[in-house]
């Protein structure tokens, strides 16, 4: 029998002071049987810092053809994709020419990744790459309830993430382009 995907509830208060973004959010979003709960977190936070009314989680892990969350137009054609971890340059320049605009949120042991694979697609115009401080993530990430209720707050490009355990300051690192 296969593993289902586990719901998460989400609310989010976002305040995002550099774009004028002010919104409280709720929806459900699935973790994969496969994922992590910072792969979760790490959704969470791609979300938040891209947030606009159109973005949506694609499905991921359980279609190769589609990425963590993407942004459409109203005709369909993919404004902004996003992924999450550390894919090969392939999978990178395969995407960015799917889109106007690809984002990808890494974390975790970065240094060879950097070396091997953001080094060769660097040369690419329409991508952002930001890193997630890893200690950061796990604390944020660790026990993750399945009712998640997050006031973000970005400001000067820090992330705040307040949960019922207190502040969690999430230091972002900006490895190709911006926000």
């Amino acid at each position: 029998m296969a593993l289902q995907a586990t719901p998460y509830k989400v609310e989010l208060n976002l305040t995002d002071l550099d774009r004028n973004v002010y919104e409280n959010l709720r929806f459900t979003v699935a973790k994969h049987p496969s994922e992590t709960e910072e792969r979760l977190a790490v959704r969470l936070i791609a979300y938040v810092l891209w947030y606009h009314e159109q973005l949506a989680f694609g499905r991921g892990l359980s279609d190769v053809d589609e990425p963590a969350l993407w942004e459409k137009s109203l005709d369909d054609r993919v404004l902004h994709w996003i992924e999450v971890g550390q894919p090969d340059a392939e999978r990178i320049t395969w995407c960015s020419r799917r889109t106007e605009r690809f984002s990808l949120v890494t974390y975790g042991n970065l240094r060879v990744w950097q070396t091997k694979v953001l080094d060769s697609v660097r040369s690419l115009k329409n991508i952002n790459v930001v890193a997630v401080q890893q200690e950061a993530l796990e604390e944020l990430a660790h026990d993750l309830p399945r009712s998640i209720s997050w006031s973000v707050m970005i400001s000067d490009g820090a992330l705040y993430v307040t949960d019922e355990r207190g502040q969690h300051e999430v230091p972002l690192e900006w490895l190709v382009g911006e926000r």
